[in-house]
C-alpha cells in the first residue's frame, strides 16, 4: 500500500495545521496508508528532512503559506536528492496563484490550485485507477508535470459545499496546549485589495447545527483556544447571534477566538456579547487605517469612528478581550497620517494593538497596483512592503522599531503600570514608542536577547538617558509590575527592597487571626503608597506593605 505523508510546517510549535487534517478526513477512506506530520519552522532543517525520510513516503503533501514556503522548497529539494521517486505535492495559499511557474522551477511534481479537498480525493482515485506512479493527471484544479517536464492543467474547480468538508477532528487527538483552528465559513463580504479573500466571491457558511456540535466536541476536549479562521466572523448577524448564544451558554473554560468587522456589528450582536462570560470570546478588530481616503484605495469602505463606537462599547461590558490591527505602508498613507492612525487606535486603548506591514501577496489586486502607488516590496515570502511613494524604507524601519517594543511592552499587558507613568511623558502615545524604539536600537537590544528582568531595567536607562528624571517613583512602579507577573522570593538588584521581618511577621500573625492567611502570601514593602498611585495618580510618599 502507498504511504502517503501529509506535511505542515507551522509558524510555532503550539500552532496546529487545519489544511491537512482537512485533506485526510476527506480521504480516509481511500485504499492509501495516509497519515500527518507536523513540524515548526523552528526545527532544525535536517531534523525535518529526517523525519520524513523515516516514514519511507512514496508521495509527500506539503501545505504551503508565506511562512514557510522556503523552507517547504529546501525539503523538497532534499527529499528529491534522495530519491527522485518519491512524489511531491503542493497545496495552499502560497501556491495557488502563478501555479504553473512555480511548478517548473520547483522540485514538485503536483500543485493544487485553490481548495484542497475534493482535487485531493479525486487525485487519488485517479491514481488508484491508473497507477500510482503515473504523473499525467488532468483533473480539476490540479497541476502536475509529465515525464517530459511539461505542466499538465486540469482546469479551474469550483467552490465547494461547505458542509461537504469532513470534520477533522477525532476522539484520539492530542488537542492540549495547541491552538485549534475552526472554520465556520469561507470567504469574505469585503474585497479589500491586500487579501486573498478579495479574489473569490461570495461568503459559504457552515449548517449552524452542525457547528454548534463540532463546537461542543472541541469545548468537552478542553481545548484552551480555539481559533475561528473566518475572515469576517459576523458577515451573517443572524448566524452569528445564534452561534455566539451557543457558546456563550456552554459550560467550558475554553476560549474562542474570532475576527470581525466591528463597524457591522448589529445591536443584538453587542447585546449577546454583553452577556458572555469573562474570557469566553476574544476579538480580532481590523482598524488597518483611520484614514478614509486610504481606505478607500484598498476598497474598504468604513469609518473609524464607526469602529470606535463599537469597540468602545464592548470594552465597558469588561468582559472580551480586543485586538486591534493596523497596517503600514498602505497606498497612500504618508508617515504623518499612520501616526495619526496609530494615536487614534491608541487612545482606544484595546488589550492589544497589532502594528503590521503591508504584504503584496501573490494573487492579491495590491500586488497588480504596486507599481502605480511607487511600491517596492520584496520579491521573498511574506513579500513585504520596502517603501511606496508616500512612505520611505527609513520610515519603515523606523516603524519596525516601533512595532516590536509596542509588542514587547503594550501587548503583554505585563508592564501597563509603568507605561501609564511613561506615556504621559510625551507629547502623543507614538512619540513615547518612537523615542522608546529608538533607544533599543541604539542599545543594541532589538539585535540580542534581553533578560525578562532586563526588559524593566531599560525603563530606568530610559528614563535617565532620555527623560534625565528622577527615578525614586518610577523604580517603585517597576517593581509592583515585576512582582505581579515574576517570582517573589527575588527581585533584580536594580529595584530596592525595604521589607523587615518584625514588620511580615506583625502582618502574618494579623491575617491568622482573621483566618485569611495562606502560605502562598507575599508581602512587598514600597516607599510609596502604590495602590493611590495606581487607582488615583496620587504620589503619597509613606511606607506601605503591598500583599501579593
Amino acid at each position: 500500500m502507498e504511504k502517503v505523508l501529509l506535511t505542515a510546517v507551522n509558524s510555532q510549535y503550539i500552532h496546529s495545521n487545519l489544511a491537512v487534517r482537512y485533506l485526510k478526513a476527506y480521504t480516509k477512506d481511500i485504499d492509501f496508508d495516509i497519515s500527518i506530520k507536523e513540524f515548526s519552522i523552528n526545527d532544525r532543517l535536517e531534523r525535518v528532512f529526517a523525519s520524513i525520510m523515516d516514514e519511507k513516503p512514496d508521495l509527500v503533501a506539503f501545505s504551503c503559506y508565506i511562512w514557510n514556503i522556503e523552507f517547504v522548497e529546501k525539503l523538497a529539494n532534499l527529499i528529491k536528492r534522495v530519491d527522485t521517486n518519491i512524489q511531491i505535492l503542493y497545496g495552499g495559499p502560497e501556491v495557488s496563484y502563478d501555479s504553473r511557474n512555480f511548478l517548473l522551477k520547483s522540485a514538485g511534481d503536483f500543485v493544487i490550485e485553490g481548495e484542497g479537498e475534493e482535487t485531493l480525493r479525486e487525485f487519488f482515485l485517479w491514481k488508484l485507477k491508473n497507477g500510482f506512479k503515473r504523473m499525467d493527471c488532468t483533473i480539476k484544479g490540479l497541476y502536475s508535470k509529465n515525464s517530459d517536464g511539461e505542466i499538465l492543467y486540469g482546469g479551474a474547480r469550483e467552490l465547494m459545499n461547505m458542509n461537504s468538508v469532513v470534520f477533522p477532528y477525532g476522539e484520539d487527538d492530542d488537542l492540549s496546549n495547541k491552538i485549534v483552528y475552526y472554520e465556520f465559513s469561507r470567504g469574505c463580504p469585503f474585497n479589500c485589495k491586500y487579501c486573498l479573500s478579495s479574489t473569490i466571491r461570495g461568503v459559504r457558511f457552515l449548517e449552524l447545527e452542525r457547528a454548534k456540535k463540532e463546537l461542543k466536541f472541541l469545548s468537552d476536549k478542553k481545548v484552551k483556544l480555539v481559533k475561528f479562521v473566518d475572515r469576517t466572523f459576523n458577515a451573517n448577524p443572524k448566524l452569528t447571534i445564534e452561534l455566539w448564544k451557543y457558546l456563550a451558554d456552554l459550560d467550558t473554560d475554553t476560549l474562542f477566538h474570532f475576527e470581525i468587522s466591528a463597524d457591522i456589528l448589529t445591536d443584538q450582536c453587542l447585546e449577546v456579547l454583553n452577556k458572555a462570560p469573562k474570557g469566553r470570546f476574544q476579538l480580532e478588530v481590523g482598524v488597518q487605517s483611520t484614514n478614509d481616503e486610504v481606505l478607500r484605495n484598498v476598497n474598504r469602505y468604513v469609518e473609524f469612528e464607526d469602529i470606535k463606537k463599537k469597540v468602545l462599547c464592548i470594552q465597558k461590558f469588561n468582559n472580551i478581550k480586543q485586538h486591534l490591527d493596523l497596517i503600514a505602508g498602505l497606498p497612500g498613507e504618508d508617515l504623518v497620517s499612520f501616526i495619526k492612525s496609530f494615536n487614534d487606535v491608541y487612545s482606544v486603548k484595546p488589550e492589544e494593538l497589532q502594528l503590521g506591514f503591508l504584504k503584496l501577496l501573490k494573487g492579491s489586486p495590491m500586488r497588480d497596483e504596486a507599481e502605480s502607488w511607487g511600491m517596492s516590496y520584496s520579491p521573498y515570502p511574506p513579500y513585504e512592503i520596502l517603501r511606496t511613494k508616500d512612505i520611505t524604507f527609513d520610515e519603515i524601519m523606523l516603524l519596525k522599531r516601533v512595532e516590536a517594543v509596542v509588542d514587547k511592552y503594550y501587548n503583554s499587558g505585563k508592564f501597563s503600570n509603568i507605561l501609564n507613568y511613561m506615556v504621559p511623558k510625551f507629547k502623543t502615545p507614538f512619540y513615547f514608542y518612537h523615542e522608546l524604539g529608538e533607544f533599543f536600537y541604539r542599545k543594541g537590544y532589538l539585535n540580542r536577547n534581553v533578560s525578562s528582568s532586563g526588559y524593566y531595567k531599560a525603563f530606568i536607562e530610559f528614563n535617565d538617558e532620555v527623560l534625565e528624571e528622577d527615578n525614586s517613583i518610577l523604580k517603585e512602579i517597576i517593581k509592583y509590575d515585576y512582582l505581579k507577573f515574576n517570582k517573589k522570593s527575588w527581585i533584580p538588584p536594580f529595584l530596592n527592597r525595604y521589607n523587615k521581618k518584625d514588620e511580615e511577621s506583625l502582618i502574618k500573625n494579623m491575617l491568622k487571626e482573621k483566618g485569611e492567611y495562606n502560605k502562598n502570601m507575599h508581602f512587598e514593602k514600597f516607599c510609596i503608597d502604590i495602590t493611590k498611585y495606581i487607582n488615583e495618580d496620587l504620589k503619597i510618599l509613606g511606607d506601605n506593605y503591598i500583599l501579593f
